[in-house]
């Protein structure tokens, strides 16, 4: 499944058996794919592959990216589960799933490792919430990784239900505000996030290149940072950092990074939520290079397989290929059959899948090992029954005893019966 998945570099199931290129029906493949997916629910134990194996990478100033992303199934009427997702794109209302993913990238590099990722929908039996959803990728994440690394979270992390549990577990984060939760200013005053942004002085410029859905844009942003705290924890000290630069309204950072000997706090808090976005480079690839969102089964429990295979395969491309990507040949030959002579981007995971696909879709995997078997025994001949003689030739003798013209009748000893006419059959 795997390689049909990256050989196809598609998720419908007709797709893939047609790579797999299997001496049988095409048909019976499809079948057994199917068959096979909605057997037992892979999520938990593919999840905790990539969580262990990834887990080595995971350094301390190494981000790990919380997402909540969705996956739209707008004109399907008989899939398992459907419920009401909101589009991230557009913002609109639509039938679909939601996925929660988590993707750990250092933030200046340009590596990438899937740890987490899960396709739930709110309306299946056994769902409880969205947070409890955000905390189980949490922390079995945190667990693999003894606590290491930095959590970024977009708007949706900003919820008391989610940034209590990481202080009292002593987690490090970096959560967006949407600007109406209430903080503590130094002086006790309790005010809207958004308010105590506009007490804090924004000293620090620097200028960044952003590139989003294909191109680069260069921005100068302006940061600052002042101290704030949590009227549910007023012993733990946080930090409120705005970035001013990207748009009419301000980035507002809620985090409890300590300040720190030899670098600009601002700077790196910046740094580490853009980084987010390489991660979310990550999901647009998903859904793109696989056609994700063009998948075709109706169980549930298929379609939960195969998110958590698809990233499985990401994990594939983004580490065992993009380890030794710029110092292994491989690479360059993968990226000359995809056709691409240009520098490479940053994430290079569009050029490693396009370069296998064509690399891998001529292959075919082994056959499983067989066998062998007992040589069949020659058709024994079919018996010939005897048959009645055959009229071979007429000789017709008269009574004055005249003898044949044919030689052979004479050789075969013909009777001879006088004075009548009559037929002789020679044998």
């Amino acid at each position: 499944m795997l390689y049909g998945l990256q050989a196809a570099e598609d998720v419908k199931v007709s797709n893939i058996a047609r790579s797999l290129n299997e001496k049988v029906r095409l048909i019976k493949t499809e079948n057994r794919l199917c068959r096979n997916l909605a057997r037992a629910d892979l999520t938990d134990r593919i999840n905790r592959f990539l969580v262990w194996e990834g887990a080595g990478a995971v350094q301390a100033d190494t981000v790990l990216a919380l997402d909540l992303g969705d996956l739209r199934k707008e004109y399907a009427r008989k899939m398992e589960h459907l419920a009401t997702v909101r589009d991230g794109s557009t913002g609109e209302l639509a039938q679909g799933y939601w996925l929660c993913e988590v993707i750990a990238a250092h933030p200046y590099g340009d590596r990438i490792v899937p740890l987490y990722g899960e396709l739930y929908s709110c309306a299946a039996e056994g769902f409880q919430s969205e947070n409890a959803e955000m905390w189980r990728a949490i922390e079995r994440v945190s667990r693999a990784t003894g606590g290491r690394g930095i959590w970024a979270i977009d708007r949706g992390g900003d919820r008391r239900k989610i940034l209590i549990p990481l202080l009292d577990r002593r987690l490090r984060f970096v959560v967006r505000q949407d600007g109406d939760r209430h903080i503590l200013l130094p002086g006790g005053r309790k005010c809207p996030v958004r308010e105590a942004a506009r007490w804090c002085a924004t000293d620090t410029e620097r200028v960044v290149e952003v590139e989003r859905d294909g191109r680069r844009t260069r921005l100068v942003l302006r940061l600052g940072a002042m101290e704030v705290r949590l009227p549910e924890r007023t012993y733990t000290p946080l930090w409120l950092v705005v970035i001013r630069g990207f748009g009419v309204e301000p980035i507002l950072l809620l985090t409890n990074l300590a300040p720190g000997s030899g670098r600009d706090d601002a700077t790196f808090v910046a740094d580490v939520y853009l980084t987010r976005w390489k991660c979310e480079e990550a999901y647009r690839f998903v859904k793109q290079a696989y056609r994700l969102e063009d998948v075709r089964v109706r169980s549930y429990v298929a379609l939960r397989n195969v998110f958590a295979l698809v990233l499985a395969v990401l994990y594939f491309v983004s580490v065992v290929i993009g380890a030794k990507a710029k110092l292994n040949l491989i690479f360059k030959r993968l990226c000359e059959k995809a056709k691409r002579f240009y520098e490479i981007a940053t994430f290079y995971q569009y050029a490693v899948a396009d370069g296998i696909h064509p690399g891998w879709a001529p292959w075919r995997p082994p056959a499983a090992v067989r066998l062998p078997r007992r040589p069949r025994a020659a058709p024994a001949a079919p018996r010939r029954w005897p048959t009645r003689p055959r009229l071979r030739q007429t000789a017709i003798l008269t009574s004055r005893g005249e003898t044949p013209e044919d030689p052979t009748l004479t050789s075969a000893g013909a009777p001879v019966i006088l004075g009548t006419r009559c037929r002789a059959a020679i044998s």
